[in-house]
C-alpha cells in the first residue's frame, strides 16, 4: 500500500484505437472542457438576463479562433520543434496549445461579435469567468495523459512518474518522478479561481464585470507560481518564462479592471432564483418575455372591456327604442 502511494503513475497509453480510428485522450479532455465551459457560461448569461442562444453563437466562433490563437502562440514560441517537420504544426492532438494565446484571440473575437450582435460584453465576461477555469481543470488532465507540463524532480508522495525518455528530453536524466504541476493548476482553478469567484458572488461582493477581473487576477497568480516549477519553457528573462511574465501582466490587467468595475457600482441583473453556478439574490423575478406576455394580456383585457362597454351601449339603445311609442305602435 505504501508503494502505491509513493507516486502517481502516468497512464500507460494516451490513445484509444477503434479499428483505423485513433482517438487521443488529450483531444477528449479538451472537447469535454469546451462543452462544460459553454454550458456553464450559457446558464450564467441567462441568469444575467441574456439569451442562451447568444452564448452559443458567440462561442462557436470564439472557440474556433481561440484554438487557432492558442496553437499559433505555441508554434511562435517553439519554432525549432517544427523546422524539420512543419506539417506537425497541424497535429494539435500531440499537445502544444498556448492558453494565453487562445484567451487573447478568443476575447477579441467575443467582444467584436457581442458588439455586432448587441450582446452584453461585461455580462458575458462574468458568465465565462467560472466556465473558463472549470474547462482548464478538465483540459489539464489531457496534459497528464501526454506526460507533459510537469515540474522539477520531486520525491513527494503525489509526485508523478514520467517516462525516462521524456525526462531525458526535459533535461533531467536519471529522474523518474516530478512535481505534477498540471494537477496543481487544476486544483488551483477548481478551488481557488472558480471557488473564490462563486463565494464572492454568493456574498454579493461583486458588481457587474468584476467576476472576469477576479478570474484574471487569481488565474494569473496561480499560473505565475506554476511557471516557477515547470520545466518545459524554452525562454526565460530575469528567471521568468514568457508565461510567467504574461501571468504577471494578467494580474495587473485584472486588478485595474476590478478597480474600474467596482467603482462603477453597476449592479448586475439576476433573473430568477439563484443556482450553484450562478449565485446571488434575484433582482428580476421573471424573464422579460413573461412581462411582455403579461402586457399582451392586459391589452386583450382592455379590448374585452371595450366590447363589453359597446354591448352595454347597444343594450341601452334597444331599450330606448322599445320605449318610443312612435316606433312600437303598428302603422295604421
Amino acid at each position: 500500500m505504501i508503494a502505491l502511494l509513493a507516486s502517481i503513475p502516468s497512464p500507460s497509453r494516451n490513445v484509444i484505437e477503434i479499428g483505423p480510428l485513433t482517438i487521443h485522450f488529450y483531444g477528449i479532455m479538451i472537447a469535454v472542457g469546451v462543452i462544460v465551459a459553454v454550458l456553464v457560461a450559457k446558464r450564467r448569461y441567462e441568469r444575467y438576463g441574456g439569451s442562451g442562444e447568444m452564448v452559443e453563437r458567440v462561442s462557436i466562433w470564439t472557440v474556433i479562433v481561440g484554438f487557432l490563437g492558442a496553437r499559433l502562440g505555441y508554434v511562435i514560441t517553439h519554432t525549432g520543434d517544427f523546422v524539420d517537420q512543419p506539417w506537425e504544426i497541424l497535429f494539435i492532438w500531440k499537445g502544444g496549445l498556448a492558453l494565453y494565446g487562445g484567451l487573447i484571440a478568443g476575447t477579441i473575437t467575443a467582444v467584436l461579435l457581442l458588439r455586432r450582435w448587441r450582446g452584453d460584453v461585461f455580462a458575458f465576461g462574468d458568465a465565462v469567468a467560472v466556465g473558463l477555469p472549470l474547462a482548464q481543470v478538465i483540459g489539464r488532465f489531457g496534459n497528464y495523459f501526454n506526460q507533459e507540463l510537469f515540474g522539477t524532480p520531486s520525491d513527494l508522495p503525489w509526485a508523478v512518474e514520467i517516462d525516462g525518455r521524456i525526462a531525458d528530453a526535459a533535461g533531467y536524466p536519471g529522474y523518474t518522478t516530478f512535481h505534477p504541476t498540471f494537477l496543481y493548476e487544476a486544483l488551483w482553478n477548481l478551488f481557488i479561481t472558480a471557488g473564490v469567484i462563486l463565494w464572492l458572488e454568493r456574498r454579493g461582493k461583486l458588481f457587474k464585470g468584476a467576476s472576469i477581473a477576479v478570474y484574471l487576477m487569481l488565474y494569473g497568480v496561480g499560473r505565475f507560481l506554476m511557471e516557477l516549477m515547470r520545466t518545459d519553457t524554452t525562454f526565460r528573462f530575469l528567471g521568468l518564462s514568457r508565461n510567467g511574465w504574461v501571468s504577471a501582466g494578467a494580474v495587473l490587467v485584472g486588478a485595474a479592471l476590478f478597480w474600474w468595475m467596482q467603482r462603477r457600482h453597476e449592479v448586475r441583473t439576476l433573473v430568477g432564483p439563484p443556482v450553484f453556478i450562478a449565485p446571488g439574490a434575484e433582482t428580476v423575478s421573471a424573464p422579460i418575455e413573461a412581462d411582455e406576455d403579461a402586457d399582451d394580456g392586459d391589452e386583450a383585457s382592455d379590448g374585452s372591456d371595450e366590447i363589453e362597454s359597446a354591448d352595454e351601449e347597444a343594450s341601452d339603445g334597444d331599450h330606448f327604442v322599445a320605449d318610443d311609442p312612435a316606433v312600437t305602435d303598428p302603422p295604421s
